[in-house]
């Protein structure tokens, strides 16, 4: 092959950067781009031969621009509206699993402490269910029949009720004269009849809601009580393991004040009905099953079941005389200072220490935000918060 058909090889042919490029024969000069060729190369063969980088260039993005800085809130702003829009449209379903837990932590140490007595998990799980079925089971058994028995005895005495309310010399007949009872009454339901209908649908979808929400709860309970260890290990693996031992003395100590509590509750709750159904009895109020039954029932949410039941039991009292309505409503002021006072601190001693002040605050504001479960749970949230703040912020705060 002659001279000029040979090629002449690159800087780097040996390395083989030059391959995949055309060749040019010995002696031609090289045409424009091929300098520009071989100018965009060069830095890349000086890096290769040197071994170090060439200098990055700068991002044509500025992080710190106002345009990206705008984008950057923007997404969050977009992510966040997104998050609570989620949790408002899910806030049913999420307002039954909060209440799952909390009864499952409830029961947490009733299980424990049968687990700590040689029972399988699952056996203890099973029995405490059992033992829960078991006692609603029983009290429906016992309750049912009566409350029927009484609520026909109620739509049998309707009728003298309502000829009572025309006697003015009844006392039913005088609260009629004086606040006009019955033309009220007749008006709303002249003015609302047509909404009837739509009403007892409605209260026909309430009661099927409260049911399904029920044995939702009750379900979620029990595969919350089979999971908790599990659960409770996963929340502390989220927790710094320095910090882990502490945060676990701090769970136990949630789980046994959130269960002392809702045993608690559920204790003075009976003796608040048995009482009220005694008192009840002895003073030939009407229906004192139903009435106790109620009492048993709202005596479970602090202060706003109290006022509510007060007020049902004080006015059917005052069906039988004034004197006895107006001793029931004293005899519900000295019980609600004897289970404040006495029963309550006998009960909850050492389990959950949370102040008065703190205790009326924290009820109504549970209340205004998830009702009845808000204030039932209110309690011992505070607890828990108080808990937090004397264990975590406090300290923290002493220390800066």
């Amino acid at each position: 092959m002659t001279e000029d058909s040979t090629t002449e090889p690159a800087d780097g042919d040996e390395h083989g950067s030059d391959l995949g490029r055309p060749r040019r024969r010995a002696g031609q000069p090289a045409s424009p781009d091929e300098e520009l060729t071989a100018e965009t190369e060069a830095p890349a063969t000086r890096s290769s031969s040197s071994g170090q980088p060439e200098d990055r260039p700068e991002s044509s993005l500025d992080r710190r621009s106002p345009f990206v800085t705008g984008m950057t809130a923007a997404a969050g702003v977009a992510v966040t509206y997104g998050v609570v829009e989620l949790i408002i449209t899910a806030r049913q379903v999420l307002i039954l699993i909060g209440l799952a837990f909390f009864l499952a932590m409830s029961l947490e140490p009733t299980v424990s402490w049968l687990v700590r007595h040689r029972l399988p998990r699952w056996t203890a799980v099973l029995s405490v269910v059992v033992l829960a079925l078991g006692v609603v089971a029983g009290f429906l058994a016992a309750a049912i029949p009566i409350l029927i028995t009484q609520a026909r005895q109620f739509a049998v005495q309707m009728p003298g009720y309502l000829q009572s309310l025309q006697d003015p010399r009844s006392t039913l007949g005088q609260l009629n004269a004086q606040f006009a009872v019955q033309q009220r009454v007749q008006q709303w339901l002249s003015g609302q009849g047509a909404n009837l209908a739509q009403g007892l649908l409605g209260a026909g979808q309430l009661v099927l809601g409260v049911i399904s929400g029920l044995v939702v709860v009750a379900v979620l309970v029990v595969y919350f009580l089979a999971a908790m260890p599990r659960i409770l290990q996963a929340l502390y693996r989220l927790v710094p393991a320095q910090r882990r031992p502490h945060a676990i003395q701090i769970g136990d100590e949630i789980v046994f004040q959130t269960g002392g509590y809702l045993l608690g509750n559920v204790l003075t709750s009976l003796i608040a009905g048995t009482v009220t159904f005694v008192w009840l009895v002895i003073f030939g109020v009407p229906f004192p099953l139903l009435l106790a039954v109620l009492v048993a029932l709202l005596d479970l949410v602090p202060v706003l079941g109290t006022i509510t039941f007060s007020v049902i039991v004080s006015l059917v009292s005052l069906t039988v005389s004034v004197p006895v309505g107006l001793a029931t409503v004293g005899f519900l002021i000295a019980y609600r200072v004897v289970e404040d006072y006495l029963l309550v601190p006998k009960i909850m001693r050492n389990i959950v220490q949370v102040p008065a002040i703190v205790t009326i605050v924290a009820v109504l504001l549970g209340g205004a935000l998830l009702g009845v479960i808000g204030a039932l749970i209110a309690i011992p949230t505070a607890a828990v918060i108080q808990l937090l703040l004397r264990e975590l912020v406090l300290p923290r705060l002493d220390r800066a």
